[in-house]
């Protein structure tokens, strides 16, 4: 959990601004988590499984 040192308070990561920064005195408390590398991979690799099922399913009707 974020702390602010100025206000004296934990904040939840949701009650922070946009830029992760503190509601009440705008201190840099957060940075913003990027996404991993590996989640687009496997997120790409299902897509492709996915197609493929979908073209086998595809063959089989025909």
């Amino acid at each position: 959990m974020p702390w602010c040192g100025p206000c004296d308070r934990f904040y939840n990561p949701t009650s922070l601004t946009e830029h992760g920064q503190c509601p009440s005195c705008g201190d840099q408390l957060a940075e913003r988590a990027k996404v991993p590398w590996h989640f687009w991979l496997v997120l790409a690799l299902a897509a492709v499984y996915l197609t493929w099922r979908a073209i086998q399913g595809i063959m089989l009707l025909i």
